[in-house]
């Protein structure tokens, strides 16, 4: 397994970083050497760091908990909506709102707000309103969706945040560490990895780089889901079998 995803990940790119005027030296353990003022990446340190990750995530999925996939940026939002709603978890694509964790109960009054909006539109009611404030609704609508439409299942705070890029997403890291919550994040060699509690080394702009690494990522969620289920089917009960009548007893 790890020799084609070793293949896979190199020609993805993922061992391209900065330029070495740009990064952290806390990343220093995680480069294996500079090429063209470029750091590269020691693919073994990213493999090694996404075999955690993915240990970690299975775990939380596989007692039943929530891990919040978060990538705001251009390369990463189609790739983190895609996968965390292939593994059924819920994700943050376009702006991270402040206060989505440390201020949740807010934020689940605006997604009670936004299921509000659905209902009218889905309505007759829509109708009664003057063409001015079904403009206003509508546009309010969309931009509720965009930024909250992830989170529409999330009805407690996450266990996990998975982040792509800690530096694009700070404000998201520095609100999961306040309250304790566990931190994986796809680190490139301008971040503190000290700042996550999980660090996978690698490229955090290439798309390619991106998709291998969420993909495994949902892999590993979906993997302690289906135990999940599996454990959940086990303990169901089962009927008593029907009691043997014996003729001869009669």
């Amino acid at each position: 397994m790890a020799e084609p995803l070793a293949k896979r990940l190199i020609d993805s790119g993922v061992h391209f970083g900065h330029r070495a005027s740009r990064w952290n030296p806390k990343m220093a353990p995680y480069i294996y050497a500079r090429k063209n003022l470029i750091h590269m990446i020691d693919v073994r340190e990213t493999i090694r760091g996404l075999l955690r990750a993915k240990k970690y995530a299975n775990q939380v999925a596989e007692h039943g908990g929530q891990i919040l996939f978060v990538g705001t940026k251009r390369q990463a939002s189609e790739t983190i909506e895609r996968e965390a709603s292939r593994c059924n978890m819920p994700f943050v694509a376009e702006r991270w709102l402040g206060g989505t964790l440390t201020n949740f109960r807010t934020i689940r009054s605006r997604l009670g707000r936004l299921e509000e909006l659905e209902a009218i539109r889905n309505s007759d009611e829509l109708a009664s309103y003057s063409k001015k404030m079904q403009s206003a609704l509508n546009r309010e609508y969309r931009k509720m969706y965009r930024n909250l439409n992830g989170m529409r299942n999330m009805t407690r705070l996450p266990e996990c945040l998975f982040v792509i890029d800690p530096r694009k997403e700070k404000n998201a890291i520095r609100e999961a560490s306040k309250l304790g919550i566990t931190t994986i994040a796809l680190i490139d060699t301008d971040c503190d990895p000290d700042l996550v509690d999980l660090p996978i080394p690698g490229n955090d702009d290439g798309i390619r780089a991106i998709e291998i690494i969420v993909a495994q990522l949902a892999d590993a969620v979906a993997e302690g889901r289906t135990q999940v289920q599996a454990s959940k089917k086990d303990e169901t009960p089962q009927p008593e079998p029907a009691a043997v009548v014996d003729k001869d007893a009669e």
